[in-house]
């Protein structure tokens, strides 16, 4: 049987990701240990797209992970651990990846394919930063385009880091801004 027919029998001809049913196609994991379909996933045009950089990531496209990170297949929870990873600096994504329970052969796999950025995220005094730590403002910042000063002081709760590991993305009077880590403190 053909990879792309296992997949289809083994998806219910829909996408793993997000239960398209149009124009689906096999996407073979990177980091695999073979090349069967056991590591490949059934993928929609529109998934496919974004995964291999065709088009700019749609994120709320993604919301859709929420319900297919509990399939049981582990190429597909190869995949959104992945996906979940790419989109760790939304909220709703960490959270997710928080909830995700992997198996320790395939959270292996998972990691094995992530992008990894050996410089950390530090504050004003060196202490490292990582996604989901609350920090304050350490000095007044205009936010340009939103027309209001982030004051000393202001806490920002549950980052996100950047792929620039010089920024933080938080939440400040209700917008979601970029923040020059420098000028936070870790609470």
């Amino acid at each position: 049987m053909s990879i792309e027919k296992h997949l289809a029998e083994r998806a219910g001809s829909v996408c793993e990701a997000c239960a398209s049913g149009d124009n689906l196609t096999p996407y073979t994991l990177d980091y695999s240990p073979d090349t069967t379909a056991n590591c490949a996933v059934l993928l929609c045009k529109t998934c496919l797209d974004q995964v291999d950089g065709e088009v700019a990531i749609d994120i709320n496209h993604w919301r859709c992970l929420g319900d297919s990170m509990w399939s049981q297949t582990p190429a597909v929870q190869v995949f959104i651990y992945r996906m979940l990873g790419r989109l760790s600096t939304e909220s709703w994504a960490q959270d997710l990846a928080e909830m995700m329970y992997l198996e320790d052969d395939v959270r292996k796999w998972a990691e094995s394919g992530m992008i990894e950025n050996d410089e950390p995220t530090l504050d004003i005094n060196g202490v490292a930063l990582k996604a989901g730590d609350s920090v304050n403002i350490v000095k007044d910042l205009d936010v340009k385009g939103a027309g209001f000063t982030a004051k000393r002081g202001t806490p920002v709760r549950n980052i996100g880091l950047c792929d620039n590991p010089l920024h933080i993305e938080g939440r400040v009077n209700g917008q979601r801004i970029v923040i020059i880590a420098a000028y936070t403190k870790k609470m």
